[in-house]
């Protein structure tokens, strides 16, 4: 049962970095070229509603890892992977979420000129999102493995 978490709680972590980095390597670019608001308010949007109950899931994974793994060679890196998302999950909320909220709402009002200053503003906040992210799943998964 506990290799069925493992796997679980790893491939939940991993999948949400792969798609983190998808937005911000190829999603976005290609939005930038279109010149696309639409695309960008649409996209915007959608991610808006899922990605939340996905990092509250991964993290609920990461603590329920540490938890079983207290007092366990594992346990420091677990606890810095829950210490690391959590972070993550307070910086989206406090930055990133204005933001995304100013871009989702451009499609429904009237035209924004500045909707690519601010899809440009997150994506950069985004980026470090992203390496917070591999770090604190790189720790889970060293952590699983000690």
């Amino acid at each position: 049962m506990m290799q069925l978490l493992d796997v679980i709680a790893i491939l939940c972590a991993g999948l949400m970095v792969g798609n983190e980095l998808a937005v911000s390597l190829f999603v976005n670019p290609a939005i930038w070229k279109l010149d696309d608001q639409a695309m960008a308010s649409r996209l915007a949007a959608s991610l808006g509603k899922a990605m939340p109950f996905w990092y509250a899931v991964s993290l609920v994974l990461i603590g329920v890892e540490a938890y079983l793994r207290r007092d366990g060679a594992g346990e420091t890196l677990l606890l810095i992977a829950a210490g690391v998302w959590l972070a993550v999950i307070v910086g989206t909320l406090t930055m990133l979420v204005p933001i995304n909220n100013r871009v989702a709402a451009g499609a429904s009002g009237s035209s924004r000129k500045d909707w690519q200053a601010d899809h440009r503003r997150w994506d950069t906040l985004h980026r470090w999102r992203i390496v917070l992210l591999a770090i604190a799943t790189a720790c889970m998964i060293a952590g699983i493995l000690a």
